[in-house]
């Protein structure tokens, strides 16, 4: 009796939360509109990166362009230090594409708290997915750490808000499966595009002027 005492308690329990949860997103409480404006907010930092994308494109070809003619004309130390530098837009391509990627994925995400309410496991991710990013970037775009940093710390605040008012604790995992999961598949995506897109420099011999790497 008292096991299903108990299980009809924690069931009643859970419901009363989750209905407290989506009154709290949906209703006259000021979080659905903290939650868009993140999500603008945070649309407004992937259209950054697009452009931040575009300049590195824009460079990549110069430099390619330059790493082939050296490469062509064997002129050995042009073609490495080309090369070097081709190297390195590559790789501040691909963790803007990464960072664009994930960013993407929890803006969905976000979007979709107003309408069910899943919110400890859609906000929680979300924060720990933009505090990689902002690390990630700050090679490849130090002045986007300061407009994350403050979309981080206003998802924090909302969730704060949320669990003093259903009096509920939110662990807030930095490295939790779930953004980890996201970053993964972002990341993924940005090795698949990046080989997909970028042009090999031509080789004089059998020996590439590349790194293994």
């Amino acid at each position: 009796m008292s096991t299903k005492f108990d299980k009809n308690w924690k069931a009643q329990d859970k419901e009363n939360f989750g209905k407290r949860t989506r009154d709290i997103v949906r209703g006259p409480q000021p979080m659905k509109p903290q939650i868009q404006k993140a999500t603008q907010q945070l649309t407004g930092e992937i259209n950054r990166l697009d452009q931040a994308m575009n300049r590195l494109k824009q460079r990549e070809n110069s430099i390619f362009k330059k790493t082939v003619t050296a490469v062509q004309a064997h002129d050995q130390e042009s073609s490495k230090a080309y090369s070097n530098e081709l190297a390195e837009v590559r790789k501040m391509q691909k963790i803007v594409t990464q960072s664009k990627i994930a960013l993407e994925q929890i803006t969905t995400r976000l979007q979709t708290v107003t309408d069910i309410g899943d919110f400890a496991a859609t906000i929680g991710p979300a924060i720990g997915v933009i505090r990689n990013v902002r690390a990630t970037l700050g090679e490849a775009m130090p002045d986007a750490q300061g407009a994350l940093g403050e979309i981080g710390a206003q998802l924090s605040s909302i969730m704060g808000d949320v669990g003093q008012i259903t009096g509920t604790t939110f662990y807030q995992a930095e490295n939790s499966e779930e953004a980890n999961k996201i970053l993964s598949e972002a990341a993924a995506i940005a090795e698949k595009r990046m080989n997909d897109s970028l042009p090999e420099v031509p080789a004089t011999s059998s020996q590439s002027i590349f790194s293994s790497e």
